[in-house]
């Protein structure tokens, strides 16, 4: 592929910087022949046998993603209570919440959220964002009711930023934990669920955005079928003490390949989701976004969250920009900070862009003004100077593979 994806050519080359953190499985990826770069504060393989070869195995088999940067967090309640020691635990754990606890828990953290979080019923997750005062995204992140806890996956570039966010906004009776001593794989594509029952049965009865603690040789790893491809998958938390064991298990299977950032990034692409830091960012709100579904109607009724006087006011109205997707003519690729004209008339900026393996195609995520955004509306970009034609159009570009039933 000589022309690479977005975080291909964001992505800085491996200097050995020392202020650049060491993911817990670092050493595993270079002597799986990974090239590493720097992603997100972390050292991070962008690739192993290169991108159009793990896209397209990842669409066809299973890929193993190592997205242990990103920030897994756990929200408790502080009932005054003591806490328990586990049977060989090296240091105290908190006490188990109950429905109500963790009832109360979801209760405060739907001041930062525009999501139904009361009403997610133990083992089930949700998409949800943090926002700010002028309802931009500071981050969107997977929020799960584990049944005892609020677990929250966050993006890695701005997890410490989100703990801040957490900690000056929750009440104080809330208790923020930083699981830093687990990592997180994902293991993307249609044979996912069949590599991962052979160490983990009970994970091809789950079904997507459900969750479940599911034992592994004495540890309790933290399972959900969900995932960044929009192909079936998994994303599992797992202690670091026992990360590299599980992921050479999983690697000993046919199906099963390491997938780097590269292909990760044409994947999600393909799938019309929006990346942190490019696609989202703190100016934009969900609707300009695109991402209106994760207001809840009992939100959108309430409020109760911040931002939600211009949300809820462009959710009734619309918004004067919106994201959309772009088919774009010839093979030339159509990169972010692109700007787009109808005529001389500049209407929008491309966020996300690169080649689709899958498409065979260029495409690009793009904001446009709103008159503008209507599909098959047709535009060009400009590139070094030279205008290329595109044309909006719906995305997902391939359609998202979720397994929404139990036996599908």
């Amino acid at each position: 592929m000589s022309d690479h994806n977005q975080i291909q050519d964001e992505a800085t080359e491996d200097a050995g910087t020392p202020e650049v953190l060491a993911l817990p499985l670092d050493a595993w990826h270079r002597a799986h022949g990974a090239r590493m770069v720097e992603f997100a504060g972390y050292h991070m393989p962008i690739q192993f046998e290169g991108i159009m070869a793990e896209h397209s195995w990842t669409r066809e088999q299973a890929g193993l993603f190592d997205v242990s940067h990103m920030g897994q967090l756990s929200l408790t309640l502080d009932d005054g209570s003591d806490y328990v020691q586990d049977e060989g635990a090296e240091a105290p754990t908190a006490k188990p919440m109950t429905a109500e606890e963790v009832a109360e828990v979801a209760k405060a953290l739907e001041a930062l959220v525009p999501g139904d979080i009361v009403g997610l019923k133990a083992g089930r997750m949700r998409y949800s964002m943090f926002l700010n005062e002028e309802g931009g995204i500071l981050d969107d992140l997977m929020i799960t009711n584990s049944g005892t806890s609020i677990d929250i996956v966050v993006n890695g570039a701005v997890k410490w930023e989100d703990i801040g966010h957490l900690r000056e906004y929750l009440p104080d009776n809330i208790v923020l934990n930083h699981k830093d001593d687990f990592g997180l794989l994902a293991l993307q594509g249609p044979k996912a669920a069949t590599a991962l029952a052979r160490l983990l049965p009970d994970a091809a009865t789950m079904v997507f955005m459900e969750y479940r603690s599911l034992n592994w040789q004495g540890h309790a790893l933290g399972v959900s079928r969900s995932g960044y491809t929009g192909e079936d998958g998994f994303e599992i938390s797992i202690p670091t003490d026992v990360l590299e064991e599980f992921a050479d298990a999983l690697l000993a299977m046919d199906e099963v390949k390491p997938i780097g950032l590269g292909a990760r990034d044409s994947l999600r692409l393909e799938a019309g989701l929006p990346l942190y830091g490019h696609d989202l960012d703190e100016v934009t709100t969900p609707i300009e976004a695109d991402l209106g579904f994760a207001i809840a109607k009992r939100r959108r009724e309430e409020g109760g969250f911040l931002g939600d006087d211009v949300v809820l006011g462009q959710y009734a109205n619309g918004a004067a920009r919106k994201r959309v997707g772009l088919r774009v003519d010839g093979k030339l690729p159509v990169r972010e900070g692109a700007p787009l004209f109808d005529g001389d008339q500049e209407v929008g900026t491309v966020t996300s862009g690169g080649f689709a393996p899958s498409v065979g195609a260029p495409i690009a995520m793009a904001y446009v003004a709103a008159p503008y955004a209507d599909l098959g509306t047709a535009l060009t970009a400009e590139v070094r100077g030279k205008r290329i034609a595109v044309t909006t159009a719906p995305i997902p570009f391939v359609p998202h593979k979720y397994v929404r039933k139990t036996g599908a």
